[in-house]
């Protein structure tokens, strides 16, 4: 019986378009996948400064973990505390500039654990509607109410602080959105938070590295809680939180995945403490990244694509599943690795490409790429007629 059931949600998932099967990658190659022995240009990366294959940080981690142990073999609360974790977290504290910091196996784990541990119920928090699934999973785990404001709508999010106001909501967005590519409205964020004095947590994951002063983000004067990885511009693995003081202490007592879990390698805080130096000095990269970016944006809307994003993260519109399934097929038979945005990651037939732009890509990466989707998805369009 149980089976059976397996089997029918499969089925519907894929009359649905929503079926899911991960590509085999062989190896990579800098800008390049490895797939069935042929190098496919990849657009599907979240290494926005390239720093996952880069030599020098390459041989940084290789000696760190030739250095220490390959496992931390505890949680954080028994034998996992190393004071070079300690350290390592406070440099990021004091790089980000806030009060501490503290380290996660992952930004999902990172998410879940700050919001889980902070909130219960009779709070009250108030969301951007297309905040990452982690922060939705940490709300629904905190047991908290929550309510949904429009994407990046200050408007609408005055509304409910309006509405809320003697709850003492929390408020939770992102600094640079990662399927719809946009950043948060700072400045209209920094007004109401002046005006309503909310409790806000803002994940920077798509942000940190990639974006402001030496890759310091955008939303330190807003965000009094940030969310940060390594797993995408630092080119690491991992997750780290920003907090006020006495926050990290309380985490330690009460953030259940945190207690719970193994902490993060001696050799990865060493590790991070390396990355703090390497990104100060990629201002270069994170000009080509903006400048690359925007030309990848200005080509595909002259080509008469619909695309949103304002930075490294690029949406192409397309609306059904099938339909971006099926053109992300043809991409990858053109060498071009490009994959879909489904439901439940965005809404229900609203369907996009998801293009990640790195330091990587060139002037003719790009050309590559518009002229790859201006043919398949121009086959498309003679099939319908």
């Amino acid at each position: 019986m149980f089976k059976k059931i397996i089997i029918n949600k499969l089925t519907a998932q894929k009359e649905t378009g929503l079926y899911r099967k991960p590509i085999e990658i062989e190896s990579r190659e800098g800008k390049f996948l490895l797939i069935e022995g042929r190098k496919v240009l990849n657009f599907a990366s979240n290494d926005y400064l390239g720093l996952s294959v880069s030599e020098k940080l390459r041989q940084k981690v290789s000696r760190n973990f030739l250095k220490y142990n390959t496992s931390s073999s505890s949680s954080r609360l028994v034998s996992g505390n190393y004071s070079v974790i300690n350290q390592a977290e406070k440099e990021y504290a004091r790089f980000f500039g806030y009060d501490d910091a503290l380290f996660f196996p992952s930004g999902y784990q990172a998410n879940i654990g700050i919001l889980s541990a902070l909130f219960e119920k009779g709070d009250l928090l108030i969301f951007d509607k297309h905040m990452h699934a982690s922060s939705v999973k940490g709300m629904l785990l905190s047991s908290a109410d929550f309510h949904g404001y429009n994407h990046n709508s200050m408007s609408h999010l005055c509304k409910w602080l309006e509405k809320t106001s003697g709850k003492n909501p929390a408020v939770l967005t992102e600094s640079l959105f990662s399927m719809d590519g946009d950043f948060l409205d700072v400045q209209g964020f920094k007004a109401l938070k002046k005006r309503f004095d909310f409790f806000s947590i803002v994940d920077e994951a798509h942000a940190f590295g990639a974006v402001g002063t030496n890759g310091r983000g955008i939303a330190r004067d807003v965000a009094d809680i940030s969310i940060g990885t390594f797993g995408k511009a630092f080119g690491l693995f991992g997750a780290f939180v920003l907090m006020p003081a006495g926050f990290k202490e309380y985490f330690f007592n009460f953030s259940s995945p945190l207690i719970y879990t193994t902490a993060l390698p001696e050799a990865h805080a060493a590790s991070a403490i390396d990355l703090l130096e390497i990104i100060s000095q990629c201002e270069k990269q994170r000009k080509h990244l903006s400048k690359i970016s925007s030309l990848t944006k200005e080509s595909l809307v002259c080509e008469g694509f619909c695309v949103k994003g304002a930075a490294h993260i690029l949406a192409i519109v397309i609306g059904d599943e099938s339909r971006a399934m099926e053109i992300s097929r043809k991409l990858l038979e053109e060498d071009i690795f490009v994959l879909p945005a489904r439901y439940p990651t965005v809404p229900l037939h609203k369907a996009i490409l998801r293009i990640g732009m790195t330091a990587l890509h060139t002037e003719g990466d790009v050309k590559k790429l518009v002229s790859s989707l201006k043919e398949v998805t121009g086959k498309f369009e003679k099939a319908d007629r």
